[in-house]
């Protein structure tokens, strides 16, 4: 059976930090928000069969299935809490028999890597194939379907929260797994491009407004150069760095 592979979105406006981070703008002139340049760049990678966003029940969260429409992508709503399960219903929702995993307010992805880590994650017959040690947003994982259904009926709540690969992580011996580490200058534990407090935006607008002549796939080296050469700009994510990197897995 060839396998086909669903970008799943997870989607919702709550946040404790900052409101609506999906659809926050990165250029706020032309009204391009995060979520678009997410699902821009994802729509011109070869491998993406298709992309789906796992839209958060509540009234807050209508204005989602308008960026479905707009963007000619589908869309599943689910429970709040159960992330898990809306990742799997975006599988299901275009019979995908893998996920491809990246939160919806990272709009920043190394995306040249995407494509043979696939292939990888095949030719390997992998569960999950984790693109951990990478800059903060920039990283992603693929999953079986089949292993997220396993995660779904056999966790505990917590693994059907946000952290959707944390029953496979901690089960390591009941799944094949293959944890991929970034070359070295992509592995900066003093960066961050993913947009979860107000300091995050401010960054990545920078970067967006500097760079926008490459978007939606704004390639990842120029980020760190320009970044390592405004210090006042990594000096204002640095404190953000220390707990994200921190508690990225727990």
């Amino acid at each position: 059976m060839k396998r086909k592979l669903v970008a799943a979105l997870a989607c919702r406006n709550q946040g404790s930090r900052l409101y609506g981070k999906p659809l926050q703008n990165l250029d706020i002139e032309r009204g391009i928000r995060i979520i678009d340049n997410i699902i821009d760049g994802l729509s011109s990678i070869g491998c993406i069969n298709s992309i789906v966003l796992g839209i958060s029940e509540g009234e807050d969260n209508e204005v989602f299935k308008t960026v479905a429409k707009q963007k000619g992508i589908e869309y599943i709503v689910g429970d709040q809490i159960d992330v898990l399960n809306r990742l799997i219903k975006c599988a299901e929702k275009t019979y995908g028999t893998d996920v491809f995993r990246v939160t919806s307010e990272s709009p920043f992805l190394h995306h040249k890597a995407i494509d043979q880590l696939w292939e990888q994650h095949c030719s390997q017959n992998n569960d999950a194939t984790f693109y951990d040690d990478i800059i903060d947003g920039c990283g992603f994982e693929f999953i079986r379907l089949s292993a997220l259904r396993k995660s779904h009926l056999e966790g505990e709540e917590k693994h059907r929260s946000e952290l959707c690969t944390l029953y496979i992580r901690e089960h390591l011996n009941e799944f094949k797994v293959q944890k991929i580490k970034a070359p070295d200058h992509l592995n900066r534990k003093d960066l961050r491009l993913t947009v979860d407090n107000p300091e995050d935006l401010v960054i990545c607008r920078k970067i967006y407004n500097e760079f926008k002549n490459q978007a939606p796939q704004i390639n990842l080296e120029d980020i760190i150069i320009y970044l390592d050469q405004h210090p006042d700009l990594k000096d204002l994510i640095y404190p953000l760095t220390i707990e994200g990197y921190n508690t990225m897995y727990i």
